[in-house]
């Protein structure tokens, strides 16, 4: 057998089982191919050039082990494998955290929240850290600033401190515990924040693989927006005179205009739409 055909068969069976995607992959073929070739010890990235190799029966018994596990328990497969990439950087996972898949990660990376920020941009919070992407890659993309990363759950801020140590970091990125701005640190010039915002009607239908995630870092109550309630108050004082707030909010757009009718918001474009980020000044929340 051939490691195409392996992960083709392989992707036909998670499709057969209904499994859900969403956490690192869209699609069955996808995620076949990333626990194959995490399973099999081979580079993530290179498919194209092994596809046609051979698989012997040990490995191909090994590949279906574990998919029966990624059907049987419904665990996500980065909680499997132990590691999801976010922006092309891997980052530790485990079911401490959610799976780090914020829409945040694209206008960070590709620059688009440079616009909005000054020479004198030094402190970024990323509040509600979860496992500290958004705070390894803000560092990543601007060398001159020091990033906050706080969390209200311990166990996530162990998850983020080993991959700001995997990142070499340290240095710039400090974690802190606390309950939402509570654990601020004076001002910021940019506040990052991927909140949870799942309403409760879309928490109770979330498929299997998102219940396995924390409720703490998804559940945002009855519209989704309790959470973003006190940061929208909050966040002013926590803010430089010139900084903004960059905030995930999915597809709760309807909540989130219903909750903040007179906000004067900039949508930021994302590979998911156009009104899942969102950025406010702080002179508009003011």
């Amino acid at each position: 057998m051939k490691l195409i055909e392996l992960i083709e068969s392989m992707a036909a069976r998670l499709s057969e089982a209904g499994v859900s995607f969403g956490q690192g992959t869209i699609n069955a073929f996808d995620e076949a191919a990333w626990l194959v070739l995490w399973r099999l010890g081979l580079p993530l990235d290179g498919l194209d050039d092994l596809a046609g190799g051979p698989v012997t029966d040990l490995q191909r018994q090994g590949v279906e082990e574990l998919i029966d596990r990624r059907i049987s328990t419904r665990q996500p497969a980065a909680y499997l494998t132990g590691e999801a990439w976010l922006q092309g950087v891997p980052f530790h996972v485990d079911p401490r955290v959610i799976v780090p898949r914020s829409l945040i990660a694209e206008p960070l990376a590709q620059g688009v929240i440079d616009a909005w920020l000054s020479a004198g941009t030094r402190r970024v919070l990323d509040l509600c850290t979860g496992n500290g992407s958004l705070a390894v890659l803000a560092a990543m993309a601007w060398p001159d600033v020091r990033v906050d990363g706080t969390d209200l759950s311990a166990e996530a801020l162990a998850v983020a401190q080993r991959n700001v140590e995997r990142h070499g970091l340290a240095d710039r990125i400090r974690l802190r515990q606390g309950d939402g701005l509570a654990a601020a640190d004076g001002c910021y010039d940019l506040i990052l924040c991927n909140p949870p915002y799942v309403n409760q009607d879309s928490m109770e239908q979330l498929p299997a693989e998102f219940k396995a995630e924390p409720a703490l870092a998804l559940a945002g109550g009855v519209d989704g927006m309790d959470f973003v309630r006190g940061l929208i108050a909050q966040a002013p004082a926590h803010m430089t005179d010139d900084a903004v707030l960059v905030l995930e909010i999915g597809h709760e757009r309807a909540h989130f205009e219903a909750a903040f009718p007179r906000l004067e918001t900039v949508w930021l474009p994302t590979s998911a739409g156009d009104d899942q980020v969102l950025l406010l000044t702080r002179q508009s929340l003011l």
